[in-house]
């Protein structure tokens, strides 16, 4: 078993640069399934998840070639859609190939969805807009099997219930291909849904997204390849800058986009945190006493789910009350225990604390968190459980007195490029060690 033990209880200062989008690059790799020419992807992160989608690709018949470090080559000239049934693992990515392997092979049968335990991954979504446009699809123990019996995708209005962004990426690989108009109505607007668009754009794909959440798709014969350049990992940009308030210290964030992190930005002024926007990316900075805030995560532009969870460990470091409304994830707040463990003061509640309607009103799902500081965190030994949450915890560490040890670090690697050399480059004491 791999473990990080982290010694914390210093500032962390210094410069770090920021990889790209994890969940931009992934959907990008799977595009290139709906061509049979070349695409052509740089700034693609090196970690798990990368992996992962290399394996999916290349396990349907794409040819895959890395140029550089950070640069792939994909040509999907022949495509079997059989062959993903050997897939090593599963995970949530899979779902995303039906509609891929349906505009490439008439039919196709992918695993069942796996991944960070966050709570439920419905995957409804995916399947009630495959079937709108024509797709049969049966779910067995091992997976799903679509086929279509007429022989090709047809245009439809999807009225997703919520703004999905993996059920939006969805709906769109099924447009772009489909015959007449699909037009995806509550959609997800994330920057990486955006960039997946302009990609398609790129591609040949007529695609348009128009006011109050709605995008258009007029379906066209074929696509071609591209080269695209993956946005930088907006997620990644707020560890970091996590990390800085946390411990009290300074980090220049290389590649962090002001457009992309808004709303982040201004959580940090609100707590008292201090950032400057350059050319280049983002200096975050903490020189004063923090003071606690209420905050509500939403789907973009609002603050957002994989933000939550390193920012509740700077409000632990906070004078005053903080209040903390997920209504994205019913499942979010398990790494408080830990927090909680360490010596923060965090209370959950089943009840909306907050201004946003909320799908898990009257449910019990501990959805809401009251945080009291500022509390002095001590080193403990912690089961990292998600990618995101398993950040929370690496800031927790570098902010307690001690020497905490992580275990689960596998998670760690699927999200984040080089996670303990960067943490070195800020100041951090960190290693890696088999047990």
């Amino acid at each position: 078993m791999e473990l990080f033990r982290i010694t914390g209880g210093k500032p962390l200062n210094g410069e770090v640069t920021i990889a790209g989008a994890k969940n931009g690059a992934s959907k990008m790799m799977l595009a290139s399934l709906l061509t049979k020419e070349e695409v052509v992807l740089s700034n693609v992160p090196r970690q798990r998840e990368t992996e992962i989608t290399q394996e999916i690709v290349t396990a349907v018949g794409s040819q895959l070639i890395w140029k550089d470090e950070h640069t792939v080559s994909l040509a999907a000239t022949e495509v079997e859609a059989g062959k993903i049934k050997k897939l090593s693992r599963k995970n949530r990515l899979s779902i995303l190939t039906l509609p891929l392997l349906l505009h490439r092979c008439g039919e196709a049968f992918v695993p069942r969805v796996g991944g960070d335990k966050i709570g439920p991954r419905p995957v409804n979504f995916h399947t009630m807009t495959l079937e709108k446009m024509g797709a049969v699809i049966e779910a067995g123990e091992e997976g799903y099997r679509a086929v279509l019996p007429n022989g090709k995708l047809k245009g439809a209005y999807i009225d997703l219930p919520y703004p999905s962004v993996g059920a939006t990426e969805s709906a769109l690989f099924a447009g772009v291909l489909a015959e007449g108009r699909t037009v995806i109505n509550n959609a997800a607007i994330e920057p990486e849904i955006q960039q997946l668009v302009m990609m398609l754009q790129k591609m040949g794909a007529i695609v348009q997204i128009n006011a109050g959440r709605t995008i258009e798709i007029i379906g066209v014969e074929k696509l071609s390849g591209c080269e695209m350049e993956v946005i930088p990992d907006r997620m990644e940009a707020a560890s970091y800058a996590c990390m800085a308030l946390g411990t009290k210290g300074e980090i220049f964030v290389r590649n962090a986009r002001h457009d992309q992190m808004v709303t982040f930005l201004n959580a940090v002024r609100r707590i008292g945190g201090e950032y400057e926007v350059r050319p280049d990316g983002i200096l975050f900075r903490s020189t004063g006493e923090l003071k606690g805030i209420e905050l509500e995560t939403d789907t973009h532009p609002g603050f957002m789910t994989d933000w939550q969870q390193p920012f509740v460990v700077v409000l632990t470091q906070a004078k005053g009350t903080s209040v903390v409304h997920e209504t994205v994830f019913d499942e979010r707040f398990g790494y408080t225990e830990d927090l909680r463990r360490m010596g923060a003061d965090i209370t959950l509640s089943k009840n909306c604390l907050g201004e946003i309607t909320c799908r898990f009103k009257g449910k019990n799902d501990l959805h809401s968190a009251v945080i009291t500081g500022p509390s002095e965190l001590e080193a403990q030994k912690m089961v990292v459980p998600d990618i995101r949450a398993g950040l929370a915890l690496v800031v927790a560490a570098a902010v307690a007195e001690g020497t905490s040890v992580l275990s689960g670090i596998e998670h760690l690697d699927r999200g984040y490029e080089r996670l303990e050399e960067k943490l070195r480059g800020v100041g951090a004491i960190i290693e890696r060690v088999i047990e």
